[in-house]
Formats: structure tokens, sequence, C-alpha cells
């Protein structure tokens, strides 16, 4: 469709007939080729354009996302389909004010926006029903009140496959870290797991300790379970010191909890857990060395830990902690993540070359972004200068995760050192920051099992708390009830900054909207970790096994809630919920997904060298610069963009072309290879045709050489010979016409005195039986008549004479005078 800007450009002239069809089934029917298994529709717009694109199609709303089909393409438009769960908000009758070059009259529409990355303008036919129905139906499946209402529920659980239990591949991974094997267990078989410094303990196995933990911790050997439940009353939320990688040559450990119980006054204390926590930098029995230094990590701004004391939290005092050092890393909280991200997707959105209002940055924006400065290189700076503190903004935050990761990795390598991470709660920069320096320090979880069972360790069993991040509803005990929803409202208008107030008026829901602000709690934890590994990815191309496009992918899968691997909040409520058992799994679907490529397939890192790479990534401070990963902030936006300077998209697009060029090879080679075979075929033929044409010449010469005596023969007794071939190929005889003339001593008149003929018959010696004069009395004997041999008590002319095998006119003899020297004597 063609169109400069505005909302008049449209000719809904142009787009096909929304009206309801006969056949109620035919619409559902057309699009099972576009769905995905267990998906149904539930709603239906035709004649929708979407405005980014400025592409008309078909608006599906099913129970798993939002599907938008390109009418003149038939097939899905990936920027218009959105899982429902990552649709953030909704806001109904945006009005779009026209552009300056045009009519200044303000026609409002009835809009359709959602927002994840993306920010997307749907318009819908005037007059229609249908915007309200696919509207209704959004706000009825975007945000599901149960948590069994979700896709990843839909499915038959007998289809569903797992290779092992979460709790297993966590103890696996134990095992690992102790640099031992996992033995063959059977059934729930307690497992003993210990050495010279930690041991494994299963007093959480009931999740009594602390409910957001797995049930299989690591602690120092030193502590028992009872010290273990008195240091757990110190931590908020009983989120107590343990390990979660150790090096078991070093010693060296890397530990995580929430923060203490401190007070306003930072004067509680713990006998308990300062015994835990000095625990951890301990050595063993038999050496007789210093204890290694204990590091204690706070990742929140010093003020933001004192005002936490206020509440009851606060931070450690070095002097409670013997060897011990306290550090600050000033990383913001969820609220300050979730509005940064916020603004560059904004801003991303504004100035992209796909833009929610349909135009590119290059031409203009609508409403009040114009007056702010919307294009590049027009003479106003205020859009760069804007852009350059958005992006600052975000980037800062990676920056400080980076850092913070880095310092603490350096100090496990170097210094062997014990380190003690937490935040407030112990679940969001304390699971970025342990993490990230677990995939620093162990090259193993820079591969793609090792990934997974980094992810599953300190992400999931640590209980990170998804349902709360991502917005979807979970189970957790609360009292006389048996499930509580943790679901915060999000209805309402786009946002409060003045570029989304430029999209019209917020509506009557504003003050709901405002509401919702203050009790959120979703935020782009997940989102901010996997920036920071593709910032090392950048840094080191050669060190990790997985691609760009594969943590895209891996991030894509978490927020569609389409696998049950990142429901809940915790390792308990997923239990609760029955979600391994009730879901399909995220881990087997990627695997699938690379399985289906081989080796080529994009989220494998082409440059990947292990050897390379074989210990710890230490990044110098100066190193550590990020910069925007275009490969998802500017994938809807800056699609060409996106892709331009990334070294793995190149060489994917390098080795597709490879691959077609082997692909057109081998069937250039097939097509060889049959040729050739047809080749000696045909050659094979031509000798055979060529010995039976030798054959055929020898024959015929042979047959020359005896026509040639036959015929010198006859001449011999005055015979002209004339050779014809009879067409009655039957008698398989060859027919030879002879004129006999007579001697010069012998005259006659008239007929009398003529020539006459005689026809030879050469017989072919097939022909030929072993009696030839049975053979010549019973078939060629011209004397022979019904009652027998004419003459059978003389001697036989016919063999008596020399024209055997002729026919004879004896009619003509009989009027000729036949000499005596013609026959025999009598």
């Amino acid at each position: 469709m063609d169109g400069s800007g505005s909302w008049d450009a449209i000719d809904w002239n142009q787009i096909e007939d929304p009206r309801p069809r006969r056949l109620g089934q035919a619409v559902q029917e057309s699009m099972d080729d576009f769905l995905l298994e267990d998906e149904a529709v539930i709603a239906q717009g035709h004649g929708v354009v979407l405005l980014n694109t400025r592409e008309a199609g078909t608006l599906s709303v099913t129970n798993f996302r939002l599907l938008f089909v390109s009418q003149a393409k038939k097939c899905v438009i990936e920027l218009g389909t959105i899982p429902l769960t990552t649709i953030e908000k909704l806001s109904d009758d945006v009005k779009l004010q026209p552009l300056p070059h045009l009519s200044d009259k303000s026609h409002p529409r009835e809009l359709l926006q959602v927002i994840d990355m993306r920010i997307i303008v749907f318009a819908f036919v005037p007059k229609t029903k249908q915007k309200n129905e696919v509207f209704d139906a959004l706000r009825r499946y975007t945000k599901p009140a149960n948590l069994w209402d979700l896709y990843a529920f839909s499915c038959d659980p007998s289809t569903i496959k797992n290779d092992s239990e979460p709790k297993w591949r966590l103890l696996r991974e134990y095992f690992r870290l102790f640099r031992k094997s996992l033995p063959q267990l059977r059934g729930a078989e307690e497992v003993s797991l210990s050495n010279d410094w930690w041991r494994l303990t299963r007093v959480n196995s009931s999740y009594s300790l602390c409910s957001t933990y797995p049930s299989e911790l690591i602690v120092p050997r030193s502590i028992s379970d009872e010290d273990l439940f008195q240091a757990s009353t110190f931590r908020s939320g009983k989120r107590l010191p343990v390990i979660s990688w150790c090096d078991a040559g070093s010693g060296a450990v890397l530990a995580r909890s929430s923060q203490p119980m401190v007070g306003l006054m930072m004067n509680f204390r713990n006998n308990a857990d300062e015994k835990l926590v000095c625990a951890l930098s301990s050595r063993t029995t038999g050496d007789k060395g210093s204890p290694r230094k204990l590091y204690i990590i706070d990742a929140r701004p010093r003020a933001n830990a004192l005002a936490n004391g206020a509440k009851g939290g606060g931070s450690e005092s070095s002097s409670n902690y013997p060897r011990s050092e306290v550090l600050f890393l000033g990383i913001q909280n969820i609220h300050t993540m979730r509005d940064s991200l916020s603004r560059l997707r904004d801003y991303v959105d504004a100035h992209g070359s796909i833009s929610s209002n349909g135009t590119p940055s290059a031409v203009s924006v609508v409403g009040d972004r114009r007056n702010r400065g919307s294009t590049w290189g027009g003479g106003n700076l205020n859009s760069m200068t804007s852009f350059s503190s958005t992006l600052g903004e975000w980037l800062n935050h990676i920056q400080n995760i980076l850092v913070g990761a880095s310092w603490i990795a350096a100090q496990i390598a170097e210094e062997a050192a014990a380190v003690l991470v937490h935040c407030s709660d112990g679940w969001d920069r304390t699971t970025q920051l342990v993490a990230l320096s677990c995939l620093l320090l162990d090259p193993y979880y820079r591969t793609f099992s090792g990934f997974q069972a980094l992810v599953e360790k300190d992400w999931l069993a640590f209980g990170h708390p998804f349902a709360e991040r991502m917005g979807v509803p979970t189970v957790a005990e609360n009292g006389g009830s048996q499930y509580e929803l943790l679901r915060q409202p999000s209805l309402g208008n786009l946002s409060s900054s003045p570029s989304r107030n430029a999209l019209g008026p917020s509506g009557p829901s504003s003050n709901a909207s405002a509401q919702s602000q203050t009790s959120n709690n979703s935020s782009p934890i997940l989102l901010q970790w996997l920036d920071c590994i593709s910032q090392l990815l950048r840094l080191y191309p050669c060190a990790f096994q997985f691609s760009s496009k594969f943590l895209v992918d891996f991030m894509d899968c978490v927020l569609s809630c389409r696998f049950g691997n990142f429901l809940c909040n915790s390792e308990r409520e997923r239990e609760q919920s029955g979600v391994t058992n009730s879901c399909r799994c995220m881990w087997s679907y990627l695997a699938d997904l690379r399985a289906s490529g081989g080796s080529f397939h994009e989220h494998y890192n082409p440059f990947y060298d292990p050897v390379k790479h074989n210990g710890a990534l230490l990044p110098p401070a100066a190193a550590l610069a990020p910069t925007l990963w275009p490969q998802f902030y500017l994938r809807w936006t800056c699609p060409i963009e996106s892709q331009g300077g990334d070294l793995e998209s190149q060489w994917h697009a390098m080795n597709k072309k490879y691959a077609e060029a082997l692909k057109a090879k081998d069937i250039a080679e097939l097509r060889a290879k049959d040729i050739k075979m047809k080749m000696e075929s045909v050659k094979q033929d031509l000798q055979r045709e060529k010995r039976a044409s030798n054959t055929a010449l020898v024959t015929a010469q042979s047959a020359q050489r005896e026509n040639a005596a036959i015929k010198k023969a006859i001449e011999s007794i005055g015979c002209t010979i004339k050779f014809s071939t009879s067409g009655n190929h039957e008698d398989r005889t060859e027919v030879l016409s002879c004129s006999l003339r007579r001697g010069t001593d012998v005259r006659d008149q008239g007929d009398e005195n003529g020539d006459f003929s005689v026809s030879i018959s050469a017989i072919e010696d097939s022909l030929v039986s072993e009696a030839p004069g049975d053979h010549f009395c019973e078939s060629l004997c011209p004397f022979r008549t019904r009652e027998g041999c004419r003459w059978p008590d003389a001697p036989c002319a016919q063999l008596g004479s020399q024209f055997v095998g002729l026919k004879a006119n004896y009619d003509a003899f009989d009027r000729l005078s036949i000499q005596d020297c013609y026959f025999g004597p009598e």
C-alpha cells in the first residue's frame, strides 16, 4: 500500500472485504497452515493494517499469540506476530495527528497498540465490530487469571518426553563442580557428596529451610544443618549464604545470599550467620596457611543499602567478619531498569527505519515528536543529545553489571578468594552477578550444555521470580487459601513519557495505570544478563560455543511462556503446579532446532575455539565499554542494520550460500554421472551394432562369392541370369530369372524360334532336408502330378540334369527341338 505517513492516505477500498463469510469454518481452515500444535483461533479481524509496515492482512488472537498474516503474501509477518504474554500494555482509540505537509485535520481512528520490545500499531476498517472483538479477546487472554490458562498447559501430557528431572540435572552439576561422577541412583535415594571443604545437604528437601532455594545445597563442611536454620533467620526471605560455584582445586568459592537483617542502626548480629560466612573462606585442616580473603559484594548503591535498614535490612559490617572487605557496586533496582528499557524502546521505535507511526525517522514522526528534533542532520541536535542520554543510561546499567562480574571473577581466579554476593532479596542483581561470574570463570558454562546447567542452577533453582518479572500468574501458599495469584495489573495507557503522550490522550484508565506503575514488579533482569553475554561474545568471539542468535531465540522462548521451564517463581512452585510433567521443555526444543541444521545452524558460533579459551575470561576494565545489542534491540525497527556489522550473521549468510553451492555441485555431479552412464551404455550399443554390421558384411561377402560362382556355373551352360528378391519372406527363397538362347546352329521362326525364360529358385540351406531328392520331388518337381511322378520308371530328369533347383517352362521345352546333349541317355 502506498502512503505518505498519514492515516488519510490509507485506501480502505484496496483492502479485502472484512465482512464475515458464509462458511464459519472456512476462516479457521485457512489459518491451519499458520497455527502451532494445540493452537486455536479465538477472534479475528480482516483487512487490518499493520501501520509499522503499512501492510494489510488478517489479525488473529489465538490462545498463544497475536498472529498477523499478510493478505498479499499469504505468510506470517513476524513484526506483527507477538506471544500474548509479551504484551505489556494495550491502548485503545489512539489519535494520530497528520504530518505537516498534509491536511491539518485530525481524524481519530480505532487502533490497537501492543508493546514488548516493539511498539506495534494496528488499524481496523472503520464502522466494523471486529476491532472490539479482537481487543476484548486480548484483554481476556493477554492477562490470564490462572496459571493453567497459559498456552504451555494446552498440550497433551502423554506426549511430553523429559529426559530427566531438573533436580537430577542440578545434582549432576554439583557432582561436576566436585569433579566427581554422578552414580547410578534409584528413586529418591539420598546422595552423599563432600570433600575437604564442602558438603551437599538435603536439609531443604521439604523447603522448610528456605522456600525459594533448591532442595539440595552446597555448604561448608564445618557447618551443621542446625547452624543453617539459625543463620537463615538473619537473612531476608531466609535466603542464607550458600555456595553457587566452587573450585575443587584451589578451594575458592562463589556464594550468594540476600541482605542481612541488621536494622537501621546496623547493630543486629547473628552468630550462626557470621560462622557460616567465615567458613566460606576457611582452608583445609592440613593447610597451615592463613585463611583466604573474603569479599562481601553488595550489588546495590550504598545509599539504597542504608535505606533498606529502615525496613530491617541493610548490609554487613566488615568488623563482624574477619579478613573481609565489603564493596558496593551501585547497580540500580528493578524499577529503574524497567523505566530505562522503556525509554530506550520508545526512542528506538521513534527513530528506526520501521516505526509505529508508519514512517522512517529520516522522514518524520507523529505528534509532538517532530517538535523535539526527530531527524538526523536536520539542524537540531536535541534528538541526538536525547538519544545519547537514553542509550547511555541503559548501557551504563549494562556496564555496571559487567564490571562487577569481571571484578568478582578476577578475585576468585587470581587470589583463590571467597566471594559472597547479595542485593536486597538475593534473586535479581545477585543472580545476574553470580551467573555472569560463573560464565567468566568456567569455560564449561560457555557451551550449550553448560549454559543450560548454569541457567537451571542460578536462575531457576535459586529462585529468580520469573512470574513476577514477566507479569504472568503463578501459585504460592498463603495461609488458609491453597493458592494465591501473584499478578500485577498492566492495562492502561502506554506510558507517562512525553513521547507516548504524543500518540494521543491517555483515556479514562490513566488513574488505574498510575496505580499499576507503582506496584508493577516486571523488569528486564534476564535481558540485561543476556545483553552482558552478548558484550562478552563481542570481546571474545572464539570463547563461546553459542552465537548471539541463540541468545535472542532463548530470550524469545522465555518471554513467550510457550514452555514450562520458566514459569512460576521458584523450584517449589514449579513442583506444586506440575510444570515438568504438564509442559514441554524449552531445552529439548532448542536442541531439536540445532539438530535440524547440523553444525552449520545459526545457533552455533562458527569462530568457537575451546582450546584458545580453556580457562577464565578476565576482561580489563577499559575493554568493558558496552554497545547497543543490535540483534535484539534493533531487529524490529532497523532489521537491515541490526545484522550489518555482525560477523556471525555474515558468516552464516556466506555459509548458507556455500551450502547452496555445495548442493548445486552435488546435483551437477549426479547429472554428470548419469550422463556418463548413458554415454557408456550408448557406446556399448554402438560396439554391438558394429560387431553385428561386421558379421553381416562378412555374410554378405560370402553370399556374393557364392552368387558369383552360381552365376558363372549357369552362364557356362548358356544362360543369362537376372537376380531378383522375392517379396514373400515366408518361403525364404531367392528367385533368379534366366533366359536360355538356342545355339547358332539351331534356328526357328516366330514364337517357336524365340527365347524361352527359366525361373531359378535358390533355396536356403536351412530349408533343404537331409533327403534332398524327396524334398524336390514333393515340392519343386515340375513333372510331378496328382497321380505321382511322370517318369516313375525312368531316371529323374530333375535330378539327372545340370539344372538342379531350376523351375523350367516345360511347355516351351515341348515346342523346342531338344538336343540329346541336354539330357543324358535314356
